[in-house]
């Protein structure tokens, strides 16, 4: 941009230089000297830009014309040259990035409440963004692809969410979209290279290691190269779901428990699966099938595993093939088994394996792998038993892990339950939505989160779990949530009666409806709220209204 600028400083200084030197003439004709600078400069000024608006101070002679009328053209070149430079400027892609790239770090720098810093906007960090969103929590979204987040841009968040198309494994970047930032609660690197996954984690540990991060690895090499730079949770999908498909098997309940709970709030409740015991055959035996393998196997579920790398003679129950094919489905007992997963890393053909294995044997448990998430209208319309999205399995934890950390302790206390118990805690939760899983969410009692009933204990007023779990708008109605654990400093309560009293510091674990979860944080931040709630006082929150009221009950009881 110098060069236009620099082009019309010439052209300006030597047109008034030119004007300074030819001589003029007075109203009787007479020669006269040349126009000063000031007239110069001023009537160039004007003329470069409307082609004049006359002649001054007086008329000018023949030689000052025929300057002027150089002057006029190489104003105009001037002008033209440096316009078109400009328009090419603006359509220039990295002048473009520069003005966007300053115009995330400004609007990063304005946040001014807690927000996620969300590395990868693919199938994973999307679900995550719009749960995010759902539930009212700000974040900020680096996305190597540039069309990605132009489609993020189209969403309808409640929100404007910060994004830019850039790689999250460069340093520069994650700081630019707030790493240090002091209100950064966590960084989510779930990108699809796991290396970059790597790099992000890297990245965090050394240039803010006070944070969160929760990565997505699927080797073995990079999980554990996370976990040696100290990564706080790595999720990888698919040992995830080797232990959910073990887990159903063995603990039908629990599982669908821990399903209703780890799932999206308020979205459809999952199908119930009962997969059956027996032998099952595995078709896939990449990282995917081997982590299955090492899941089912001691849980006592005999496996034969059909991979064109498998070689008979040195792996037991082992065929050599795709499973696409009739003649391989058949030779690993197709008919004798209970069920199959379709676990290769192409999603036409795993609906090839079940569509055929099914055909084979319509009584086949069908567990599916899909891979993507745009082929899922296929495998709605196959309608198989259960399918393994990657994507919704990472985003579900990372939620979980986020916004309720008791949900932890609370999924470890389950091992110490039976399925009856489990089946009857489902049954609640299945009524609190209307169909829809509910929210599960955690709250303390203590001055930023629960301001009112923090002041309240403080004050040593007694006030039990129930008596809160009221709608702040008609107290005679309950909240439909269920507290599933409260955590009093080294003691862990599950499912607390209603009797329970509270105490300062406590940790609530509930799982309701996000209305139900916005009412009763009202009602414990607002002391007008919790006061209704309680005692069924209605006030208004202005000492106006409550004087004036005060007044008029004292009007109707004369003394």
């Amino acid at each position: 941009m110098r060069a236009p600028i620099i082009v019309l400083i010439v052209i300006y200084a030597i047109s008034v230089f030119g004007l300074t030197l030819v001589p003029g003439v007075d109203a009787e004709g007479k020669a006269a000297p040349p126009l000063s600078f000031f007239h110069a400069f001023y009537f160039i000024s004007y003329t470069a830009t409307t082609i004049g608006f006359g002649e001054i101070p007086t008329a000018f002679s023949d030689g000052q014309r025929l300057w002027v009328t150089v002057s006029i053209y190489l104003t105009v070149i001037g002008w033209s040259y440096s316009i078109v430079t400009l328009i090419a400027l603006l359509q220039d892609k990295g002048f473009q990035n520069t003005l966007t790239v300053n115009r995330f770090s400004r609007r990063v720098r304005q946040i001014k409440e807690p927000f996620y810093l969300v590395c990868g906007c693919g199938e994973t960090g999307n679900l995550i963004c719009r749960t995010f969103d759902r539930i009212g929590h700000a974040f900020v979204v680096i996305e190597k692809d540039e069309l990605r987040v132009q489609e993020l841009d189209l969403q309808d968040f409640k929100t404007d969410t910060p994004a830019l198309a850039a790689d999250a494994s460069i340093p520069d970047n994650l700081l630019r979209a707030g790493l240090t930032h002091p209100k950064c609660r966590a960084v989510l690197a779930v990108t699809s290279d796991e290396q970059a996954n790597l790099a992000i984690a890297i990245a965090v540990r050394l240039l803010n290691p006070s944070i969160t991060v929760i990565a997505q690895g699927r080797t073995l090499s990079v999980t554990a190269n996370m976990a040696s730079f100290g990564t706080d949770h790595i999720i990888n999908p698919f040992a995830r779901f080797s232990e959910h498909l073990a887990l159903a098997i063995t603990a039908p309940e629990r599982f669908r428990l821990i399903d209703l709970l780890t799932a999206l709030p308020e979205t459809p409740l999952p199908e119930i699966h009962r997969p059956p015991r027996g032998r099952w055959i595995l078709c896939g035996y990449g990282r995917f099938g081997r982590l299955i393998a090492d899941q089912l196997t001691p849980a006592g579920i005999e496996l034969t595993i059909i991979d064109p790398s498998c070689n008979p003679e040195e792996m037991a129950n082992s065929i050599r093939g795709y499973g696409t094919e009739a003649d391989s489905l058949r030779s690993a007992g197709i008919g004798s088994a209970a069920g199959i997963i379709a676990g290769s890393d192409n999603d036409v053909n795993n609906l090839s394996i079940a569509v055929t294995a099914a055909e084979l044997n319509p009584s086949l448990f069908v567990v599916t792998r899909q891979n993507h998430n745009v082929n899922a209208p296929l495998f709605v319309a196959y309608r198989d038993d259960y399918t393994m999205v990657p994507s919704r399995i990472v985003a579900q934890e990372c939620i979980a892990i986020l916004i309720t950390p008791l949900l932890a302790a609370f999924l470890n206390l389950l091992r110490e339950r039976d399925e009856a118990w489990s089946n009857a805690l489902v049954c609640r939760l299945q009524g609190l939505c209307d169909g829809r899983t509910p929210a599960v969410w955690g709250l303390k009692l203590n001055i930023s989160e629960a301001q009112a009933a923090y002041r309240t204990l403080m004050q040593k007023r007694r006030m039990t779990l129930g008596e809160i779990l009221r709608d702040g708008t008609d107290r005679s109605q309950p909240l439909p949530a269920v507290t599933l654990l409260i955590r009093r400093e080294d003691e862990l309560i599950l499912l607390p009666p209603d009797n329970l009293p509270l105490a300062p510091g406590d940790e609530l674990l509930f799982a309701s409806s996000l209305a139900a979860r916005r009412n009763l944080e009202l009602t414990l931040y607002r002391p007008g709220e919790l006061d209704y709630v309680l005692t069924g006082h209605e006030v208004t929150g202005s000492w106006v209204w409550n004087w004036l009221a005060t007044r008029r009950k004292a009007g109707d009881h004369p003394s």
